[in-house]
């Protein structure tokens, strides 16, 4: 069995009304989704709003969600970015006792070439010795690392155990279940094509719905992995119209604003992110009232 096999759930950061990180909030959230069955969590993600967190307030973030997972569940911690050497030293600077392993982007903005990519995660690699999970997200990256290039990493490097493979293109998709070696897993970063994903071979899912949809998005992938896709495909057109609807005005508008309906944390955003929307939000009320 697969370390990350199952739902891992990106965990948005929740902030208080004047901005600051909200921990009572995270550690609720941390309870819920625990209590809702994922299999593990990833702290640091995008859907965390990274990008907008200090350096001291992304090693808070993290240590708190070890502390209060309590090794109830994995905790993965992203570290990526186009600056390879920064890349490394933030691995060796941040709390990483009791993570299970690293999320690692592919390099944005800058546009590598393929042998650029390969070269970047040989680094990170090396550099430590906790499993890697690839990230491969080329709509927000522009990258795309190629089916070539993660599985010569996978048969290279045996602390790259995995990719979350978000370019919806399903034969690309197909080409890395194909072509994987037997310790590395393929895991869906697109929440609306994951219960197909599976059925070609896919292992799991890193979720931004498993956020706010924990039960029924857990069971459908459970579901799903068990073979019994009749029961899947039924969850899976339930949650679709409400899943779509999370990223409607990006992540994690959507999801922190269906959370603080749940009452779990204030639905709050750091610039350049707003909240939904007066229309957004009237659409998932009403989806979530059908």
């Amino acid at each position: 069995m697969h370390l990350f096999r199952g739902t891992g759930v990106a965990l948005v950061t929740p902030f208080n009304t004047s901005g600051a990180i909200d921990v009572p909030a995270l550690k609720k959230l941390v309870d819920y989704v625990i209590d809702n069955g994922v299999n593990y969590l990833v702290a640091l993600g995008t859907t965390a709003e990274t990008p907008t967190l200090t350096s001291a307030e992304k090693k808070e973030v993290l240590a708190l969600v070890v502390e209060h997972a309590k090794g109830r569940v994995p905790v993965v911690c992203g570290i990526g970015g186009n600056n390879t050497a920064e890349v490394i030293q933030q691995l060796k600077e941040y709390p990483l006792e009791g993570v299970a392993g690293i999320l690692s982007v592919a390099p944005y903005y800058n546009k590598p070439s393929q042998e650029g990519i390969y070269q970047h995660f040989k680094a990170i690699a090396t550099a430590t010795d906790k499993p890697i999970i690839l990230y491969n997200v080329p709509g927000r990256t522009v990258t795309n690392i190629l089916p070539a290039t993660a599985l010569r990493l996978a048969n290279e490097f045996k602390n790259i155990v995995a990719i979350k493979e978000a370019s919806g293109v399903f034969s690309q998709c197909m080409d890395l279940v194909q072509g994987k070696p037997e310790h590395f897993a393929v895991l869906s970063g697109d929440d609306d094509l994951v219960m197909p994903q599976i059925a070609i071979g896919f292992e799991g899912v890193i979720s931004v719905a498993a956020n706010c949809f924990t039960q029924d998005f857990t069971t459908m992938v459970n579901e799903a992995l068990s073979g019994n896709m009749a029961s899947a495909k039924a969850i899976h057109y339930s949650l679709l119209a409400k899943t779509r609807l999370l990223f409607a005005e990006g992540n994690p508008t959507g999801v922190k604003y269906v959370l603080s309906k749940m009452g779990i944390l204030e639905n709050v955003l750091r610039l350049p992110l707003v909240s939904a929307s007066a229309d957004l939000q009237n659409k998932i009320d009403i989806a979530m009232a059908s």
